[in-house]
């Protein structure tokens, strides 16, 4: 059998780093190392979030990193 697997759509900001202004995207510094990183908690567990990164907004609320080049 076959399933076809309708496209949703989502929401996805941009993070440019801390030096842009508040956000509300769940991002806080990332203590072990001293660049711009920053960390981000996900269903998943806690992930890197590198200036430049695209943060994605899932159907239930939840928050992910994707990298640009995706």
């Amino acid at each position: 059998m076959q399933y076809r697997k309708r496209p949703v759509i989502i929401e996805a900001t941009q993070w440019h780093g801390f030096e842009e202004g508040p956000h509300d995207l769940g991002i806080v510094p990332f203590k072990q190392d001293y660049t711009d990183n920053g960390w981000i908690d996900t269903l998943e567990g806690g992930h890197v979030v590198t200036p430049g990164d695209w943060i994605i907004t899932g159907v239930k609320g939840e928050k992910y990193p994707c990298k640009p080049d995706i």
